[in-house]
């Protein structure tokens, strides 16, 4: 488990020699901008580097950065269509960036959760078949609680793993993912299989009456704003109770949480099976509201770009709605890009591995800037003062 490199606080209301007087409310004041400054400007420096390098690529094609950040634009946000088609495809990235925030917060490293979405898909619509007849408002809670405990079950295996035997949740929550699928493909074109899909094996339809409708005023889907509810209930279980500060305890340093009686084993597994839930839950989603069945289309990668979604909201489920929706209108650009560039759809993919490539570098900067370090600012003023009286 990663340990915690959080610098510690300055106690900043007591007074340096031969510094000024200053306001202790004014230097907190400061120190807590900064602080905070700190996890907005370097991954939005990370962005901005990747695009950058990214620039350089399109340059060695032939290509104009210019015309494809004009493109994103464009495709992405540049109008009210392209705005709902951003939205339509974040609201699965909500789920699967916190498959890997979640267990993010006791320093594990998950990044299965494409194998989760697809099971889970499948697992809804398996259910939905011995369903049929009832009625809406219960049968579509119950293939979410079943698309839901697929996942928990999963990826919840891979944190039993890591805790009672030791073996590397990066590896397991990937090599699960690759089995997951296999086995969501086995049951698709096989037991579950509707024998009239002959071009593309799916599963049975679920059937209208199990269609989840648009959010009211918009052309997307009710899993973008249960999406962003379970983001704002990851924050709160992880920031405001008790149960996520042993979590951050156990993931800065686990032999003090355990030292301290802490039931880490339980913390790992527990979080590794919410964050399972949550990346089945879009997979409930991409079946009940997008395919109406499940089929390889679940296999998409939204698992796979929610790791980049939450590496750069830096693990915060509050930071995952604005960095999803980022991603999302990058994503959505990308047959645009394709027509008007003449380039390969996989183009965007590019993009976001430099990305990724680019926030993982930035990962080392944090702590080493004294404008956002305010245990540095006494060092750097006494520094100074020496100097002068040296002078």
């Amino acid at each position: 488990m990663a340990a915690d490199t959080t610098a510690p606080a300055l106690p900043l209301a007591e007074p340096v020699p031969g510094a000024p007087n200053r306001p202790p409310a004014a230097l907190q004041a400061r120190a807590w901008l900064a602080r905070r400054a700190e996890v907005v400007a370097i991954p939005v420096g990370a962005v901005v580097a990747g695009f950058g390098l990214f620039s350089l690529f399109l340059l060695v094609l032939g290509k104009s950065p210019v015309d494809f950040v004009n493109l994103v634009w464009r495709g992405g946000f540049g109008s009210p269509f392209a705005l709902q088609n951003s939205l339509q495809r974040a609201a699965p990235l909500l789920f699967a960036a916190l498959c890997v925030a979640l267990p993010a917060r006791l320093g594990l490293v998950v990044i299965g959760g494409e194998g989760a979405i697809v099971l889970g898909g499948v697992a809804a619509a398996a259910a939905a078949q011995p369903l049929q007849g009832w009625p809406a408002t219960l049968a579509v809670p119950l293939m979410a609680l079943a698309a839901a405990g697929a996942g928990a079950l999963w990826i919840g295996a891979v944190g039993a793993l890591r805790a009672y035997r030791g073996v590397n949740e990066t590896i397991a929550s990937l090599l699960m993912s690759y089995i997951a699928i296999a086995l969501s493909n086995h049951l698709i074109e096989g037991v579950l299989r509707d024998p009239g899909s002959l071009n593309k094996p799916s599963t049975w339809p679920i059937g209208e009456a199990f269609a989840v409708g648009p959010l009211p005023g918009l052309d997307v889907h009710w899993g973008l704003g249960v999406g962003a509810i379970v983001c704002l209930a990851a924050y709160l279980l992880t920031e405001r109770t008790t149960t996520g500060f042993a979590a951050r305890i156990a993931g800065g340093n686990v032999r003090a949480a355990q030292i301290q009686g802490l039931p880490v084993g339980r913390l790992v597994v527990g979080f590794t099976a919410l964050g399972g839930a949550c990346a089945a839950l879009a997979g409930f989603f991409e079946v009940a509201a997008v395919h109406g069945n499940a089929n390889a289309s679940l296999n998409a990668g939204f698992g796979y770009t929610g790791i980049l979604v939450a590496f750069l909201a830096r693990h915060n489920p509050l930071g995952i709605m604005p960095v999803a929706f980022l991603l999302g209108g990058i994503e959505a650009s990308s047959g645009l890009i394709q027509r008007r560039m003449q380039l390969p759809d996989a183009t965007v993919l590019v993009l976001e591995g430099l990305l990724f490539l680019v926030v993982l570098l930035s990962e080392t900067l944090y702590g080493r800037f004294k404008i956002f370090s305010p245990h540095l600012w006494a060092e750097k003023r006494e520094t100074s003062n020496g100097a002068a009286a040296a002078a």
